[in-house]
């Protein structure tokens, strides 16, 4: 059997990637999430708030055996409050490194923790962004975060190959950022003002004139991702750059 446990399979790609996974029998999904709407034989469900930090370190990974693949996928992520710093409240940054970030942090050291010691393949894949790559104007924490994101995948990855000591690395890790999807954070995106954030307009014409690209289709993607995950070279990179 393969093991996925991810976080976010409420909506968006997170439940299309478990809905994908689970047309195959072999597969077991645990959602890790707010509010499910998935019901299936081979799904587990867990209500947890990524915001609410001891609700996340309570979380527990289970014993698997056997188990051919273990596989932890940081998918959810919110995009915050769009404002200038400055104009931000506080809570809401807070909640967004949370999310984006701290959740994502204290879940994967646990995986790494409790399966070490497991001969499955272990793979662990973090949904980042391209925002975590180049500023946007209304965007600061949720561009901070996902860049975060991208460098404690980095060195996750490094840990790994000094850990592994001239072996085959225990875990494989990708931070891999999905392009625009169509998803409910793009249609916060468009809600919001121009004096809040410049290039609003640009993201109305990307839904106007279909340049967005379904969960379907990056579910996909990332299914051949971690299908393939011994073949891929690289931590951080988008999509696109997956042949």
């Amino acid at each position: 059997m393969n093991y996925y446990y991810i976080t976010g399979t409420a909506s968006g790609i997170g439940k299309e990637l478990a809905l994908q996974l689970l047309q195959n029998p072999l597969n077991k999904v645990i959602g890790i999430s707010r509010n499910n709407s998935i019901i299936h034989s081979n799904f587990e469900f867990h209500q947890v708030d990524l915001s609410d930090v001891d609700a996340v370190c309570n979380f527990k990974f289970k014993a698997h055996s056997p188990a051919e693949k273990i596989s932890l996928i940081n998918n959810a992520g919110m995009l915050g409050e769009v404002k200038h710093v400055g104009k931000l409240n506080a809570t809401a940054i807070a909640q967004n490194y949370l999310v984006n970030l701290v959740a994502l942090s204290i879940l994967t050291n646990s995986f790494i923790n409790f399966y070490n010691s497991s001969p499955a393949e272990k793979i662990i894949l973090n949904v980042s962004s391209g925002a975590g790559k180049a500023p946007v104007d209304g965007w600061a924490a949720y561009c901070a975060s996902k860049a975060a994101v991208d460098m404690f995948s980095r060195v996750v990855d490094e840990e790994q190959k000094i850990d592994a000591a001239g072996k085959e690395q225990n875990f494989k890790i990708f931070s891999v950022a999905p392009g625009k999807v169509d998803t409910a954070m793009q249609t916060e995106i468009r809600k919001a003002s121009k004096k809040d954030f410049s290039n609003v307009q640009n993201f109305i014409d990307f839904k106007n004139q279909d340049q967005l690209i379904s969960p379907q289709a990056v579910a996909e993607k990332y299914i051949q991702l971690l299908e393939n995950a011994d073949k891929i070279k690289g931590t951080v990179f988008s999509l696109r750059e997956l042949n």
